[in-house]
Parts: C-alpha cells; sequence; structure tokens
C-alpha cells in the first residue's frame, strides 16, 4: 500500500478548472447545515454562503442540486446552521461525503432536535433558519437558496487565541484549497 502526501484521484493542477481553482482560494468558515427530523434527516458541509444583516436578516448559500439537504429543505423549509470549530473536522469530512458514517452520519456527535431541526449541540454558534422557496434558482452547478433568519445563537469564540490551553480544539474551521486551515 502506498501513503499519499495528496488525493490519489485529485486530477492534475494543470487539469482542473481554473474558476474551481479560483474558488478554492476564496476559502471560508465551515459551516453544517442540518433539516429533518427523526430518520428523515439529512445534513451537508457547505462553505458557499453569505450572511446578510437586515431586517429580518438572511442566509444565501449554494447547495448542489442532488444534496439530501436541499430535498429535506423543500420538504420542511427548516434548517440549523452550525459553525464547525477545529475539532469537528472528521465530523465536516463525513457530512461532505468524503469519510465514510456505519449508522448515518447522525451517529456522530450528540444532536438537540429543535424546531428548524437537528443541532449539533457541541458547535458554539448556531443559526435556526427558514428556507424561501420563491429565492430558488440554478447558478452554475449549483442551486442558489436564500433562508430568513429566525434564531441566533453566537458562543465563544477562540479566534486568534491559539496556542492558549485548551482552546485549540475550538477554534473555528476554515476550508480553503481543499484542506481545513487554521488562521
Amino acid at each position: 500500500m502506498t501513503i499519499h502526501s495528496s488525493h490519489p484521484f485529485e486530477p492534475d493542477a494543470t487539469d482542473r478548472e481554473p474558476i474551481r481553482r479560483f474558488r478554492g482560494r476564496v476559502g471560508g468558515a465551515v459551516s453544517l447545515w442540518t433539516a429533518g427530523q427523526g430518520r428523515d434527516r439529512a445534513g451537508l458541509t457547505v462553505t458557499s454562503m453569505l450572511v446578510a444583516a437586515g431586517d429580518p436578516a438572511r442566509v444565501i448559500v449554494l447547495l448542489h442540486p442532488d444534496a439530501d439537504l436541499l430535498e429535506r429543505l423543500e420538504e420542511t423549509s427548516a434548517a440549523v446552521v452550525s459553525l464547525l470549530t477545529w475539532r469537528h473536522r472528521e465530523l465536516a469530512d463525513v457530512f461532505a461525503g468524503r469519510f465514510p458514517a456505519p449508522g448515518g452520519p447522525f451517529r456522530l456527535g450528540e444532536w438537540q432536535q429543535t424546531e428548524w431541526g437537528p443541532r449539533l449541540t457541541s458547535a458554539p454558534s448556531w443559526l435556526g433558519v427558514r428556507a424561501d422557496s420563491r429565492s430558488r434558482r440554478g447558478v452554475g452547478w449549483s442551486v442558489l437558496l436564500e433562508s430568513v433568519v429566525e434564531h441566533v445563537e453566537v458562543g465563544e469564540d477562540t479566534e486568534g487565541t491559539e496556542g492558549t490551553e485548551g482552546t485549540e480544539s475550538s477554534a473555528p474551521l476554515f476550508h480553503r484549497r481543499g484542506r481545513y486551515v487554521r488562521l
């Protein structure tokens, strides 16, 4: 067996689409979108989103058109948006479909059911949102969807305090060029 220093199925840089390479350099905070309840829940790791302040505040997100989350959002119109931390790297990969999760991804972590969907209790900051189905439209290879923010909880953020004992695992999780990074 050979251990690769790079992703074994990733095409050479010269074969990748320039716009995807550019987008990968933008980077962003990693969020977990979850919707549904009981056995009918779905989740997806997302970095392609924009939070717009206002009355009401809104979240604009780009989702894969075949994502189970999009189907669940269309059924329930509600979702939880959790900001992930460094300790959630493996969970992020599972919800992104990169790692297997015997029994399903919701077996990882502790969850609390809210009126917007399942909430990862170890995520310090989260939103409860209601999707505006009238906003749905295709954009490139994605579906753009706008949601109204109905609930906000902002927890402690250790950004900029790395090196402080016990805070490294709770630093915000960022994604850039196909890898998780810390500020």
